[in-house]
């Protein structure tokens, strides 16, 4: 049981300080040691960012107003909807299907070799959700599309090397028989990483497609804490976050042609309450605000078990705003979050001599 919500201020560095090694272990332990929130937030970063974040985060509200047809067609049930889009598949903790978010995943193989769409399935043949290539929605209904997601996801995680070989050097100092190196090294040659373009839903909408998005974990019309997105810890070890992108979904904005057209949206949550929360380590809860300029950086499950409970996973989640008692303002939520992780065969835990692979393969049942 988590204490009263406060908006907190996490710690913030600069690229450049990151790039050049100036990080005091001090700082690092503000943003993830014991007494933390477990965040940290990147700015000063590359000029094409803000730009970069408006076109992919767009594309959420575009895709997720797509006519059934297509979005079957970009669909992988054999992954087990953990490649391409994804809608009401996933299992929260009360049992029912999340209906309150659609998601498009993206293996990031191509950050070593642009020809990659996927782990390589040699040595896992039954692991799909990681080895199934990926499917792009047509060119011609998302013009750009996939040029920007590669983009952005190449740019968050050059960014997250350089967030972890400061993990990296603090990790030497501080636990007994840490691999030198270890995290930036994962970062770097992952063909695991995996990204999740997210659209969270207006309350109590219906989509253009007929598919309702009312709340099924509302009680009597009461506001649960974690309306649009359940409490939870991420699996992999960093996590690169994009702060949201507002959208009033109130006026048409369907993608059924090469002309995209223009989205209203707002320069933050129109409910103040709406937005990010995290579990601190403290036991407080605490609403977080990532600025638009900035990338937010959390540990997971993974880099947990790496560093035998030195940095420990974030549970975190998303409060939905208030639904409009008139109807006239629909509000949806776009972010994009990019899951740096240990390739299949990589040992997270040499104790026990568990992989990545079936450590991930653990994760990935409780929720689908």
């Amino acid at each position: 049981m988590y204490g009263q919500a406060a908006v907190n201020h996490p710690v913030t560095l600069s690229l450049y300080d990151l790039s050049e090694d100036h990080v005091p272990f001090e700082t690092l332990e503000d943003a993830f040691g014991p007494s933390s929130l477990g965040i940290l937030l990147v700015k000063d970063l590359p000029s094409n960012f803000l730009e970069l974040r408006k076109k992919v985060l767009s594309y959420a509200s575009y895709l997720a107003d797509l006519p059934p047809d297509i979005l079957d067609s970009i669909t992988s049930p054999d992954a087990k909807y953990l490649v391409g889009w994804s809608h009401g598949k996933e299992t929260l903790k009360d049992g029912h299907f999340d209906t309150l978010k659609g998601s498009y995943y993206v293996n990031c193989a191509f950050y070593q070799d642009p020809s990659l769409q996927n782990a390589p399935a040699d040595d896992f043949p039954n692991f799909p959700e990681y080895t199934a290539p990926n499917i792009w929605p047509p060119e011609a209904i998302l013009p750009g599309f996939h040029d920007a997601v590669a983009d952005i996801c190449t740019l968050i995680i050059d960014t997250a090397a350089l967030v972890a070989r400061a993990c990296d050097r603090y990790a030497s100092a501080h636990i007994e028989d840490y691999q030198k190196g270890y995290l930036e090294r994962v970062v770097k040659t992952s063909l695991t990483t995996k990204a999740r373009l997210l659209h969270y839903f207006p309350p109590s909408s219906v989509s253009s497609n007929g598919s309702s998005h009312d709340d099924e974990r509302m009680d009597d019309g009461d506001q649960k804490e974690d309306s649009w997105c359940a409490t939870h810890v991420d699996h992999g070890c960093l996590t690169g976050l994009t702060s949201a992108l507002y959208i009033d979904e109130s006026f048409p904005h369907h993608a059924h042609s090469s002309l995209l057209p223009p989205l209203l949206t707002f320069p933050s949550s129109p409910d103040p309450e709406a937005g990010l929360y995290i579990c601190s380590r403290t036991g407080y809860t605490t609403k977080v605000n990532i600025p638009a300029d900035c990338l937010a950086f959390q540990t997971g499950e993974a880099l947990e078990v790496i560093t035998k409970g030195k940095f420990r996973a974030v549970p975190h989640f998303v409060k939905g705003p208030k639904a409009d008692a008139n109807g006239s303002t629909r509000v949806a939520r776009n972010t994009l979050a990019v899951f740096t992780q240990p390739n299949l065969e990589e040992v997270v835990d040499r104790e026990k001599g568990t992989t990545f692979a079936q450590f991930a393969r653990g994760v990935v049942d409780r929720h689908t």
